[in-house]
């Protein structure tokens, strides 16, 4: 009897502050970068262009204080073309629908709401749980649209204006997320195996998600949306080096000639690009070798 009421002690003691966090909101508000700057290091890849997070992930904050699981989505589109985009949306709903025990709804100021904002909107108002309105980039004052969103504020009962990019007004904003998550026992909180705080990608996609983001910064609007990587292998060699095997996938050959660009210039500039992050980030030196190939059928092949 006395064994047992100490393990009831013991673990009422361990009890810490821990969830998830879902973050939601228009392509290009900040998620991303929102996430990267809080963990500490890259988990999810950004660009200027929209759709650039292709599926929900999953990253992990530890702190004395407890642990959150943000769950960082791929924007919502209002008008959807093609396969690809009709999947991320879907992708995004059924991660709201899931157990979540705070949700972050994040605008960007400096942008107009319009009818795909309308949608968000509405999405996160189906959702029955503590919410959060983070109103970003106030480190952007040139243009904003402020006071469109101002009506917010009698829906929202926590609202911050932050800079994800500058850290700024972050702290409480944590603050107030781990005020809201509830207190579970060290049995119940997700830990990442390996330590590393993305929990839903390994070292393959991670890679190919870096060089993808390469192409997105480096080509124009219409290319990286008809490409995607894969990664095929990672070997370490002999030689000390961390061999990477990795190819390009786009729609058309119109579209490989252009990723290639002239006397291969382009495909060497991203490759070098992504080569060196992916040093950084393992602390080796890394052979890359990447191509580009044709394939009209990957968009319904991804998910």
């Amino acid at each position: 009897m006395e064994q047992a009421k100490l393990k009831t002690h013991s673990a009422e003691a361990t009890r810490v502050k821990a969830g998830t966090v879902l973050l939601i909101g228009r392509p290009n508000v900040g998620k991303s970068t929102f996430v990267n700057n809080l963990i500490g290091q890259k988990v999810a890849i950004t660009s200027p262009k929209p759709q650039t997070t292709r599926f929900p992930i999953h990253a992990l904050l530890e702190e004395e204080r407890g642990t959150i699981e943000f769950v960082d989505t791929p924007g919502i589109f209002d008008r959807v073309r093609d396969t690809l985009s009709k999947r991320i949306n879907q992708q995004t709903l059924s991660a709201a629908e899931e157990f979540v025990d705070v949700v972050i709804y994040m605008v960007d100021h400096t942008r107009r709401r319009d009818f795909e904002e309308s949608k968000v909107l509405g999405i996160v108002r189906k959702i029955n749980k503590p919410k959060i309105l983070v109103i970003n980039k106030v480190d952007m004052d040139e243009k904003t649209y402020l006071p469109q969103y101002e009506f917010l504020r009698d829906e929202f009962p926590f609202v911050y204006k932050i800079s994800a990019i500058n850290r700024t007004h972050v702290t409480p904003l944590l603050d107030k997320i781990f005020e809201l998550l509830p207190e579970r026992s060290a049995e119940q909180i997700r830990h990442s195996p390996s330590g590393h705080p993305l929990l839903n990608m390994d070292s393959k996609t991670f890679i190919a998600e870096l060089i993808r983001e390469k192409i997105f910064l480096k080509m124009g609007e219409e290319i990286p949306y008809t490409v995607m990587c894969v990664v095929d292998e990672i070997e370490d060699r002999d030689n000390g080096m961390k061999y990477i095997k990795a190819r390009i996938l786009t729609t058309a050959d119109r579209y490989r000639r252009m990723i290639i660009g002239s006397e291969g210039r382009k495909i060497k500039e991203m490759g070098s690009m992504a080569r060196k992050e992916i040093e950084l980030a393992i602390n080796k030196k890394v052979f890359l070798d990447l191509r580009v190939e044709v394939d009209p059928h990957w968009q319904e092949l991804m998910f």
